[in-house]
């Protein structure tokens, strides 16, 4: 049985990694944690997610103690984030991270600590989502340059981050199978009097409202026809069951950085 804890178990997210978890056969909820001075901290995890108490109270995230859990998983914000990774370092517990919106210099330390524990990071812990990247990188390939390519993805009005971190790997994903670099051929925003669309280039439209869980769309803009594939997630249920179904891969898996290719056994893109 492998010992999960949850980071941020208090939130929407954090609530249904609770779920997933205890829904889950092979992993045991065995700690969750909240930032210090949340109101949530010595409350039931399960009570606070379901109503019915799972034995585990929320603890402040200053008292983390890695050698309590085997597999930390957390959806919470880059600070915090990285606070949990050094703790997992530190007790030896491998972590999968869900978070999104680190720069560069934060993901050069996720990168150093994957030389000493297992750490699964994926934008999207959806089988579903992953499979459609594997779809957008063949019709990409297919298709080339004779197509425009849009990305348009809609979420909650309480994301903090835009694009989404889903949208901006389906953009490498794009941009690698037509020989391009994201960095140079990314359009985030049009306003006023653009002139005409420059060939190559991948357009991201942002939507933020109400409680949408996660919606991303590609359209392929050829001449006389368009090709859209789109996945719509409708429960946060979804990312939660697929990252402890990373959590439970990760277990025996020596250090290194992997992704939701690699616990799905897609292969890389």
């Amino acid at each position: 049985m492998t010992r999960i804890a949850i980071n941020g178990a208090a939130g929407r997210m954090g609530r249904e990694l609770v779920i997933a978890c205890q829904r889950n056969e092979s992993l045991e909820l065995a700690a969750a944690f909240e930032a210090p001075g949340s109101d949530a901290v010595g409350q039931d995890a399960g009570r606070l997610a379901t109503g019915e108490d799972a034995g585990v109270a929320i603890a402040s995230a200053d008292d983390r103690d890695a050698s309590a859990f085997d597999v930390l998983v957390d959806f919470t914000r880059p600070e915090p984030c990285l606070s949990a990774i050094d703790d997992c370092v530190a007790g030896g517990a491998a972590i999968v991270i869900g978070t999104t919106g680190f720069d560069a210099q934060q993901m050069k330390s996720i990168d150093k600590a994957a030389g000493q524990i297992v750490v699964v990071m994926a934008p999207n812990f959806s089988a579903g989502v992953n499979l459609t990247l594997k779809l957008l990188e063949t019709a990409a390939k297919a298709l080339g340059d004779s197509v425009d390519i849009e990305v348009v993805e809609a979420h909650h009005r309480h994301k903090v981050d835009a694009p989404s971190g889903t949208a901006l790997r389906i953009g490498e994903v794009l941009a690698d199978a037509t020989g391009r670099n994201l960095d140079d051929c990314a359009v985030y925003a049009r306003h006023g009097h653009t002139g005409e669309r420059e060939r190559g280039t991948i357009g991201f439209q942002t939507i933020r409202g109400g409680d949408i869980v996660g919606e991303h769309t590609v359209l392929f803009a050829g001449d006389g026809e368009r090709l859209e594939i789109t996945h719509k997630a409708s429960s946060r249920q979804t990312f939660a069951s697929g990252a402890m179904r990373a959590a439970a891969w990760a277990a025996d898996k020596p250090a290194g950085r992997y992704d939701m290719n690699d616990v799905l056994g897609l292969g890389k893109d």
